[in-house]
């Protein structure tokens, strides 16, 4: 899972109409299962809690090869699907595991009978990366828990140790201590080839059942949410329509070759569960980040220190611009960032176009390094992938109908960003 800061505040606030659900640690007191059981229930309910939840390439640890699935011959067309999933299925299910934390809660008044610490339990998934016992998933899964245990297919658990976590990119390393031989790590895709219509499967532990495949598409590329935990935005999130849910966050999105495509991460559902609007993060994205996190405990992301907006129809109006200009507008300068220390300007007026307010008149950025900016992501899409931070970057912009080139030296992300 527009970089991570440098992306409006106000294209956030709008997707904030839509209730933003993690899938992974589903919380459940370990309390009330206890009271459950005192009461001598039938059947405990349970109810899923949504948690906040050119650069060389990092080399990855060799995974598994990849294995083309061939079906037997003399299979008619539908069954031909069914047993490509089964080999599916049976080649990577070993290489996903459950994931179940547990955070110690204090209360100050326990119930007569009761200890004073309490745990909280919660479900996630996560898949084997090399031989190694380093295990991927999601950050907001196995952030600020006590206790984290994995538990493989055969039912081996196993209790892992944090290596590595990036808030920005929700994805967390941890670790198990396992035979090299057992299990094989998945085989990773390529995200960048990626096509909207082709297959999509996703398997984890949604709601507690470990091993749940459910399939379908992707729906769609290219989309840009905040995780929750952090100020920054994730860019080029898989849309997709397999049945993802609470328990899922960490696991793998798949194509129909059984190769990791992306992180499950989060989906958008009033209801917590299920409405066919699920998203991952890019495989590419992954490999990037995963090394790095193995070999240093953290990802370090640059950092322009702007936040900006699309050029929409009604914005290139008010500033008197051509009706096919495209770009990034500047909407406000960090304070002593370091878009602020190269001259950059943000909106120097607030107009109000299509019902809102909106800082106009700053700076529009069109190209980095040479590649054509068509809006806010380009931008975002551009630092991630190429840039490190102290790099120098070549922004050319237009101020008041005049292009220039302005160099900016990136900084590092910070944690926490003033208002200044």
């Amino acid at each position: 899972m527009t970089p991570f800061r440098d992306r409006s505040v106000l294209l956030i606030a709008g997707l904030l109409i839509l209730t933003l659900f993690l899938m992974g640690c589903n919380l459940l007191s370990l309390a009330e299962k206890e009271l459950e059981r005192a009461i001598e229930a039938p059947q405990a309910t349970v109810t899923a809690t949504s948690t906040q939840s050119a650069v060389p390439a990092q080399p990855t640890p060799s995974p598994a090869p990849t294995v083309t699935l061939v079906p037997p011959l003399g299979l008619r067309e539908g069954d031909i699907e069914e047993e490509l999933l089964i080999q599916l299925y049976e080649r990577v299910n070993p290489s996903v595991v459950n994931i179940r934390v547990q955070q110690r809660l204090e209360m100050r008044q326990p119930p007569p009978g009761f200890p004073e610490d309490f745990f909280h339990e919660g479900q996630g998934s996560g898949f084997v990366w090399d031989t190694e016992g380093h295990i991927v998933t999601n950050n907001h899964v196995v952030a600020s828990v006590d206790r984290v245990l994995v538990t493989f297919y055969d039912d081996t658990t196993a209790e892992a140790k944090a290596v590595g976590t990036d808030p920005d990119s929700d994805l967390a390393v941890i670790k198990v201590d396992i035979d090299p031989s057992y299990p094989q790590p998945v085989a990773l895709g390529d995200s960048d080839t990626l096509k909207v219509g082709q297959r999509a499967i996703a398997i984890g532990n949604p709601f507690g059942q470990a091993g749940t495949m459910t399939r379908g598409i992707i729906s769609a590329l290219g989309r840009t949410f905040s995780p929750g935990q952090t100020l920054f935005a994730i860019p080029e999130m898989i849309q997709t329509d397999a049945a993802v849910n609470p328990g899922n966050s960490g696991g793998p999105l798949l194509d129909s070759q059984g190769r990791v495509i992306g992180v499950n991460t989060l989906i958008l559902s009033p209801s917590g569960s299920s409405s066919g609007i699920g998203f991952a993060v890019p495989i590419n994205i992954v490999k990037q980040v995963v090394p790095v996190l193995i070999e240093k405990g953290e990802y370090t992301y640059p950092w322009l220190g702007i936040e900006g907006i699309d050029l929409m129809p009604a914005i290139r109006e008010e500033m008197g611009l051509a009706r096919d200009q495209r770009g990034a507008l500047i909407t406000r300068v960090v304070t002593d960032g370091p878009a602020d220390e190269a001259g950059l300007r943000g909106g120097t007026r607030r107009e109000r176009i299509e019902g809102r307010e909106l800082p106009v008149g700053g700076d529009i950025i069109i190209a980095v390094d040479g590649q054509p900016v068509r809006g806010m992501d380009d931008v975002l899409i551009h630092l991630v992938r190429n840039t490190r931070p102290g790099q120098q970057v070549l922004l050319a912009i237009l101020r008041e109908g005049q292009e220039r080139t302005v160099p900016v030296t990136l900084g590092e992300r910070p944690e926490e960003i003033g208002r200044g």
